[in-house]
């Protein structure tokens, strides 16, 4: 089609154009850049170094592909899970740093201000994915809107040496937390002791919480404001811990990380510890022949029922990020089912769906050792529960308060004063006044 209409410029609407044109360029060679317009984007996440590093290596595989379809880079740093809550403090503090992070537990709460409501991009995903899990939701809805979206969450079972038990004469590994430490004091005669860490780690506070739960305990009222430590309940699970302590586990307990259970159970020595598959599933990498022993069950229960704190990670979006539509845009294709299924297949099994359109993956079916997985979301909530998930909740996680009770009790102090001590550090979270270790 030919063109008539067109205008010619004026030789003095030439002149200004031409002018401007030099001046722009002017500016941008003396800046040494390209104008903002033509600079590449980059996205950038912090993540933590994942327990099963497949799941690191798929992650920054599914970066690089949206960055090609979009134009921009996205760059994914990970780190020690134990050193991020400072990291995130420090970014929060400065104003400055990552434009998007892997949230943990209550993270939303604690920096409901600093991070941005994600409404849009939960009820897009979560409708395409059939819904929530309440634990997963709660975890992330604030009094402000949503202010992170669930990522994925980690089941939390029993991981039994099917030799040692069979040895022990065991016809099944423990249904309750009672039946474990019976069954742990003949384990420990028999050269093979249990493990639950006591320490500043994060699978302490799984442990504790889901203990606590399923002896009818807790550690804050309904109400959220309202320590609930001291009580019978919580004597009668520190009682436990210290009968374990002394009688079915051993002293190192108290210095583990959180693969510290993982080398416990994969030396050979240990019968039984409370966490994910992750050491099955390094058994299995590395073709170590104890794989074919280690053995996975429903977390165990106790007179209040089976429950359990399975941690509920979830990515958060900084207020000061200058790339949050692009942040967005990211997320929304991470939880597409063709790359949230490669992101279960990379962790073999690890990582699990906040989605339940999504939990139906047959990678559970497909390995007997993995069957009862997805029942562990029937006993889930987050932290703090009965109470709502809040600041005060991540302070006393960050602050490892249950752990020193705990660690405290089995180190001599009486049972009562190491409730009070909790009671009193509790209320301090309440106030906002512990600060992020």
């Amino acid at each position: 089609m030919k063109t008539t209409d067109r205008r010619v410029p004026t030789r003095r609407q030439f002149l200004a154009t031409t002018a401007g044109a030099t001046a722009g360029m002017a500016s941008w060679l003396a800046l040494g850049k390209a104008p903002a317009h033509a600079q590449k984007r980059e996205l950038t996440f912090l993540s933590w170094n994942h327990f099963v590093p497949a799941s690191d290596d798929e992650l920054r595989k599914q970066a690089e592909a949206f960055g090609k379809a979009n134009n921009c880079t996205v760059r994914v740093d990970t780190m020690a899970h134990l050193q991020m809550p400072s990291k995130i403090a420090a970014e929060a503090q400065s104003q400055s740093g990552h434009d998007m992070y892997r949230t943990a537990s209550a993270d939303p709460f604690l920096y409901e201000n600093l991070l941005i409501t994600m409404d849009d991009v939960v009820e897009k995903v979560g409708k395409q994915g059939g819904g929530w899990y309440s634990f997963a939701a709660e975890s992330c809805q604030t009094k402000s809107g949503w202010k992170a979206i669930p990522w994925f969450w980690v089941s939390f079972p029993g991981t039994y040496n099917m030799a040692h038990f069979k040895k022990a004469g065991f016809e099944h590994p423990p249904k309750t937390w009672d039946e474990l430490l019976k069954q742990g004091k003949v384990l420990k005669k028999q050269g093979n002791p249990v493990g639950i860490p006591i320490s500043h780690c994060s699978d302490a506070h799984s442990t504790y919480w889901s203990v606590a739960w399923s002896q009818g305990a807790k550690v804050l009222e309904a109400d959220g404001k309202t320590p609930g430590i001291v009580s019978d309940k919580t004597a009668q699970v520190i009682e436990w811990y210290k009968d374990l302590y002394t009688n079915a586990m051993e002293p190192e307990v108290l210095s583990w990380d959180d693969a510290g259970n993982n080398r416990f159970i994969l030396s050979g020595k240990g019968s039984w510890i409370h966490n994910p598959i992750s050491p099955y599933n390094a058994a299995l990498a590395n073709k170590q022949p104890i794989a074919d022993d280690i053995n996975h069950h429903n977390s165990p229960g106790g007179p209040a029922g089976i429950h359990s704190a399975p941690p509920n990670l979830s990515m958060g979006i900084w207020k000061f990020s200058k790339n949050q539509e692009l942040a967005k845009e990211f997320i929304v294709y991470l939880f597409q089912k063709q790359n949230f299924d490669a992101w279960i297949v990379a962790s073999n099994a690890f990582n699990h769906p906040p989605l339940k359109n999504l939990a139906d993956h047959p990678i559970w079916a497909r390995n007997p050792k993995f069957a009862m997985l997805p029942k562990e979301a029937e006993y889930a909530h987050p932290r703090g529960w009965p109470a709502k998930p809040s600041e005060a909740v991540q302070r006393i996680d960050d602050n490892y308060i249950m752990a020193d009770m705990v660690a405290k009790a089995v180190n001599g102090m009486p049972t009562k004063r190491a409730m009070d001590w909790a009671q009193e550090q509790i209320a301090l979270a309440v106030k906002g006044q512990l600060k992020v270790q």
